[in-house]
């Protein structure tokens, strides 16, 4: 279902039920909507009028309620079951940008803790009205609805944000207090004309994660909507929120996405399983009430995923995600295990050179994927894109990645494209461009 009122309404009457639900793009391809559906074994499926027909084609022998339907979906009778924190209350598929989807499984307790986290971390009041353009069937996304349901905040719910000029306006009109964008948003933003002329008196929280925020783009928001505190968050399907940067500390850390949430822990674990000094990459470990249950029918993506932790009843999370803490435990992205580029013989990490090319001039999207090559192991491709009315030349692109990398970090090949791929959270579609080449 697409964001609105029916989908926010869907959630809460299957949890009324004591059922568990699983959130899914409208887009969905019917092959992969089958797979998702089989694999969760869904009783219902909850759709809207224009999805029906490929819901219905999908789940032959299950039922089907369509949202505004005047005919009742059959169902049990008598009173509602109870809902204990152990419960399951969702099946959340990641969104596959590397892989088949898993479904990570959350109880209410995981999730009703992530909510009343998240509350605290970024200071939420029951005034605040926060705008969602992100969608709802994205955990970023379900999470503002979630937290504004359980503070009593409102909500503002818009079916897009291909439109930056719709946003503006229903900042300013509805008076919007707090937004949540990942940087394909905030990007979409700056490149409107006179932004930082918007008079928003009551903008006074802005949110990013999903996707780490480039360090200019981090600086060119500040300056844009200096009155409004900007949170730079770090998070995966798999607990949903793991760490922020307080506001106060974005100037002197930009890069940085700060500590563990409230009732969390987080630090990084170097290849001997220890703490790992400070600047030494290693990967993410997390623990607390916000770690998945595992991943729905796959335990053998279980148990990699997870890992014993301090009680015998413990496990703890391995993110796959590489990270650095500095002398005073701030956490920095490094980037994504499997995204690591080995060229030449030695790791390449796709942030540090994407961060180069955003602070050249004029570009807007810049995206780094590993190519198999015969004699590098794997050679360095970069694909970006440009603001509009600017042209970028790959050369001189190149040159100004040779005077800010070592040489094994410059980009063999960089590619230009009018926009980059995206899958429907937003993030870039790293898989198609690592296996893009100019024939088709």
């Amino acid at each position: 279902m697409s964001n609105g009122i029916p989908m926010a309404a869907a959630v809460y009457a299957v949890l009324r039920a004591g059922a568990a639900f699983s959130p899914i793009s409208p887009e969905i391809v019917p092959a992969k909507l089958e797979r998702i559906v089989a694999d969760v074994g869904a009783a219902v499926v909850v759709c809207e009028a224009a999805t029906r027909e490929k819901v219905v084609a999908a789940v032959p022998d299950g039922a089907v309620v369509v949202a505004g339907d005047a005919t009742p979906a059959s169902g049990g009778e008598g009173g509602f079951a109870p809902m204990v924190a152990p419960d399951l209350a969702a099946v959340i598929y990641t969104s596959g940008s590397t892989g088949e989807p898993k479904g990570v499984t959350l109880t209410h307790g995981n999730m009703s803790f992530v909510a009343d986290s998240i509350i605290e971390s970024i200071d939420m009041e029951p005034s605040d009205r926060i705008l969602c353009v992100l969608p709802l069937y994205f955990g970023y996304g379900l999470y503002q609805m979630l937290t504004c349901v359980r503070l009593g905040a409102t909500l503002v719910l818009e079916s897009g944000f291909g439109a930056g000029g719709r946003i503006v306006q229903l900042l300013e009109e509805r008076e919007i207090t707090g937004f949540a964008a990942v940087p394909t948003i905030y990007q979409l933003l700056l490149s409107l004309p006179g932004i930082g002329e918007h008079e928003l008196p009551h903008l006074r929280c802005l949110t990013n994660a999903g996707a780490g925020l480039p360090t200019p783009v981090v600086r060119a928001v500040r300056s844009a909507f200096p009155d409004a505190r900007l949170y730079l968050m770090y998070g995966q399907t798999e607990c949903q929120r793991v760490c922020r940067l307080d506001p106060e500390e974005v100037d002197e850390h930009p890069d940085s996405v700060g500590t563990a949430i409230p009732g969390t822990e987080a630090w990084v674990e170097d290849e001997d399983g220890e703490v790992a000094a400070p600047g030494v990459v290693g990967e993410l470990m997390v623990r607390g009430p916000h770690v998945m249950q595992g991943y729905w029918g796959n335990e053998a993506a279980t148990d990699r995923k997870l890992r014993p932790g301090r009680w015998p009843w413990e496990r703890v999370l391995a993110t796959g995600d590489l990270f650095r803490a500095d002398e005073r435990g701030y956490l920095y992205f490094v980037g994504r295990r499997d995204d690591i580029i080995k060229s030449r013989g030695q790791k390449v990490a796709p942030r540090e050179v994407e961060d180069v090319l955003h602070a050249f001039p004029g570009v807007r999207d810049a995206a780094v994927v590993g190519v198999p090559d015969d004699l590098l192991g794997e050679a360095v491709h970069a694909h970006v894109s440009a603001e509009p009315g600017v042209e970028l030349e790959a050369k001189a692109l190149k040159r100004h990645c040779a005077g800010s990398l070592e040489s094994h970090m410059v980009p063999k090949r960089i590619v230009i494209h009018a926009e980059l791929p995206r899958i429907g959270s937003g993030k870039i579609d790293r898989r198609t461009l690592a296996g893009w080449s100019p024939r088709g």
